[in-house]
């Protein structure tokens, strides 16, 4: 009969803390460095025959991402990329009081014993490096705001050197060179992998969203898991609305949880910001919802969860943009629409 052991794995830098919790046997640590041979080493520590070993670790970042894709492939291994929010919040349930990683390992195990385990989905390599060179156009386009921002600042003041102004100017080139060189190599990755090309030109066929936006939107969604629903893809951009009230006094207004992606929700930021204002049928929406007495922000996160779902069912039904499956048009709209034509 198989059992399940439970393990956790707090990641760091150079060092992985693991936790190991064996029926019957009592909760062991060991500590293994972060290279592909402490990598084996771990696996080879976890594995027991007849037993199944259910391993979590946090989603912190690239440190632990070698290691995440080698515990995915080894069998009697089964992995979970936790929320490290809901980490944090379990750890606070049981009532930890101090911060360290022996600690932190230990919430990982007791996460792993006593919360339901979600295995992950492994992401095609193309969509893992897709991902890497988004994340990575997306700080270069914050870099490249801030030394424009500087180099405004910089002109505007007679009392700065011109060599200021000069090494500026010079950074700004260079990062607007790094960042089409980047783009390039995310458009040929697309290009090589058939499901990701179709997704992008889907993208491409709504209103409102670009070149650079459809790279980043494709960019955070290509890794999710594909069983999700619409309302998952909702709950990982951190879309979905979070409603606060207790009893007959307290009924504070409902906001979305952004306990998601941040990187899918600033991707589509922008798109629906454009679609609201040319697309007939989200700008219909957009309206209907301010005259419903939305406050503007209010309105534009539905906007943007509306845009999330039409990319959901553009991508399970292979068809491209129909902003009449959104929201419908008020007949004097259509009237219009159809002098024009």
């Amino acid at each position: 009969m198989n059992k399940h052991d439970v393990c956790g794995v707090e990641v760091s830098a150079g060092l992985l803390l693991a936790g190991l919790e064996r029926e019957g046997v009592p909760r062991t640590r060991r500590e293994f460095p972060n290279t592909p041979e402490g990598h084996k080493a771990l696996v080879n520590w976890l594995g027991a025959p007849g037993r199944t070993v259910r391993v979590v670790m946090e989603a912190t970042g690239l440190y632990g991402l070698d290691l995440a894709l080698r515990l995915d492939v080894e069998a009697g291994l089964e992995l979970m990329i936790a929320n490290p929010r809901a980490v944090r919040h379990f750890a606070h349930a049981l009532m930890k009081r101090s911060k360290s990683d022996p600690l932190d390992t230990d919430v990982l195990v007791e996460f792993a014993r006593r919360m339901p385990f979600q295995p992950g989905a492994r992401p095609s390599p193309a969509a893992l490096a897709l991902q890497a060179l988004a994340r990575r156009l997306e700080s270069l386009t914050g870099m490249h705001a801030a030394e424009k921002n500087r180099l405004h600042a910089a002109q505007l003041s007679p009392a700065l050197p011109a060599a200021v102004v000069r090494d500026l100017q010079r950074s700004l080139r260079s990062l607007e060179r790094a960042v089409q060189r980047l783009t390039r190599e995310a458009v040929e990755v697309i290009r090589q992998d058939a499901d990701l090309n179709l997704r992008y030109q889907l993208l491409l066929s709504a209103c409102g969203i670009g070149p650079t936006s459809a790279v980043q939107i494709l960019a955070q969604l290509a890794v999710l898991c594909p069983e999700l629903d619409v309302r998952q893809w909702v709950a990982q951009a951190g879309l979905d609305p979070r409603e606060h009230s207790s009893g007959s006094s307290v009924h504070k207004k409902p906001r979305i949880s952004k306990t998601g992606n941040r990187h899918l929700r600033r991707a589509l930021y922008m798109p629906a910001l454009v679609a609201l204002r040319h697309e007939p049928h989200l700008r219909a929406f957009y309206l209907h919802l301010l005259a419903r007495g939305k406050a503007k922000m209010q309105a534009l996160v539905a906007v943007m969860r509306k845009l999330l779902h039409a990319i959901f069912g553009m991508f399970k039904h292979r068809q491209t943009f129909d902003g009449s499956k959104l929201f419908q048009l008020p007949p004097s709209e259509i009237s219009t629409m159809e002098a024009a034509a």
